[in-house]
């Protein structure tokens, strides 16, 4: 992690810890064995009961979290989702058997239907969904710097946050910028 992010609101911050398993600057992932999918499942409390997760589980799990990565990218511009990760995300939905439940409050939420580890990516995508209909969704973003790609949640006024941290990611652009500038003045 480049910079320390504040957490999204609700359990929509479920969904941007669970992208921030892997750590692409420090190039560290918290999900690289089964049980440590099931660890962090459980600690999320998405995972209940006695259920056994397998290699195959990790890598839907690590597919759906790098789909929900590019979908978070693409909330800079608000542009759809792109086709192969929205492909991914549907898989992991229809796996999860998501469907829409009426609530007293809240109107239709979806919500998955199966048990296991697909049930519990499909809560995450739950979560998605919910942070669709309550806004929030969309100010949950991916750190610009490549070499960051931090999910955070973006708080600026205008909405147009780029960096997990002005203070980290934020300021390494700047300076980048600035020596580019320069040398560019000199030549």
């Amino acid at each position: 992690m480049s910079g320390a992010t504040t957490p999204a609101p609700g359990r929509l911050d479920t969904v941007r810890r669970f992208v921030n398993t892997l750590d692409i600057d420090s190039a560290t992932d918290a999900l690289t064995t089964p049980g440590e999918l099931e660890d962090w499942l459980r600690s999320a409390s998405l995972l209940a009961g006695a259920t056994s997760v397998g290699p195959d589980d990790l890598a839907r799990a690590v597919v759906v979290r790098e789909a929900l990565r590019s979908a978070l990218t693409a909330n800079h511009g608000g542009d759809p989702i792109p086709a192969g990760a929205l492909a991914v995300l549907n898989d992991a939905a229809a796996r999860a058997r998501l469907t829409a439940t009426l609530t007293a409050r809240d109107g239709w939420r979806p919500r998955p239907a199966a048990g296991g580890v697909d049930g519990a990516l499909g809560g995450l995508l739950a979560l998605v969904g919910d942070a669709m209909a309550d806004g929030t969704w969309a100010r949950l973003k991916i750190c610009v710097n490549d070499t960051c790609q931090w999910a955070f949640y973006d708080e600026s006024r205008a909405r147009s946050g780029k960096w997990c941290s002005m203070q980290v990611c934020g300021n390494r652009a700047k300076q980048r910028a600035w020596r580019d500038r320069k040398a560019e003045s000199t030549t």
